[in-house]
């Protein structure tokens, strides 16, 4: 099996080329670059002392679920680039990497165009770290704890269209019940969501979902990345529900509000 991956270079996605590395006899690697210092230097997000604190938060929950940025497995071929790139590329240069299995789109910046077209048509599965389509645009699974919804934590795996996140659903993937800071819930929903897909690519249970349009009249939000100020940030980590709390949500979440929910 062939699979090609579009996204990024932090550990977490890094995890995930290894996860698809091991179902796969060759995995192709596009990865968009950010600093690997978010809040420290000036990048996606602005340099801020809040910001620094906290992505230092982000950071120190990241790496203890997916470790440090690191190189990739021998059956991995990568090509970086800088974050907006990709659509500046020609088919051409992407060639060898558009003939796979598989396609799966997890941190990258918004495709469009002829690649955008060629993976809509080869049933591209789209990594969604907000719970669809309830929390759509940037940042999700931040503003569903910034609501006090640790209940609406998690992942949507659903194809690639050419809106921003708005393919038809596959399933869901939630973090189990547990008692955890919501940084910590974050990256457990990323996890999650790997889970999930790897599970499924690897049965070959990922054609048996039948895809559901997003009803977008529950929509309960939509954010952009302007969205996220230093503000925002600063009220957040003096508000964040505790870890006790995270659990009595999670514990009490309605699963039925779920499509095929995953937990892990």
């Amino acid at each position: 099996m062939k699979i090609t991956v579009f996204t990024s270079n932090q550990p977490r996605h890094i995890s995930l080329i290894e996860s698809l590395a091991e179902i796969a006899d060759e995995v192709y690697a596009i990865q968009e670059c950010n600093t690997i210092f978010p809040g420290q230097v000036a990048d996606f997000f602005r340099r801020s002392e809040v910001m620094q604190e906290y992505f230092s938060h982000v950071i120190q929950a990241e790496q203890t679920i997916f470790g440090q940025p690191r190189f990739s497995p021998a059956n991995v071929k990568s090509l970086s680039m800088k974050l907006g790139d990709l659509n500046r590329l020609n088919m051409e240069t992407l060639r060898p990497a558009l003939q796979s299995d598989y396609y799966v789109v997890f941190g990258s910046s918004f495709i469009k165009a002829d690649l955008c077209d060629f993976l809509v048509d080869h049933s591209a599965l789209n990594i969604h770290m907000g719970v669809s389509p309830y929390y759509r645009g940037s940042s999700c699974n931040f503003w569903a704890l910034q609501d006090g919804r640790p209940d609406y934590v998690g992942a949507t795996i659903h194809l690639l269209s050419k809106g921003l996140d708005s393919g038809p659903m596959l399933f869901h993937a939630l973090p189990k019940p547990q008692e955890i800071d919501p940084f910590g819930l974050g990256m457990q929903s990323v996890k999650a969501a790997h889970e999930g897909l790897i599970t499924h690519l690897k049965s070959g249970t990922i054609s048996d979902f039948t895809p559901v349009a997003q009803d977008k009249s529950q929509e309960m939000k939509y954010t952009r990345n302007s969205d996220f100020t230093d503000e925002i940030a600063a009220n957040y980590l003096r508000s964040a529900p505790a870890a006790t709390e995270v659990l009595q949500s999670l514990t009490s979440r309605d699963l039925s509000r779920f499509l095929h929910p995953y937990l892990a």
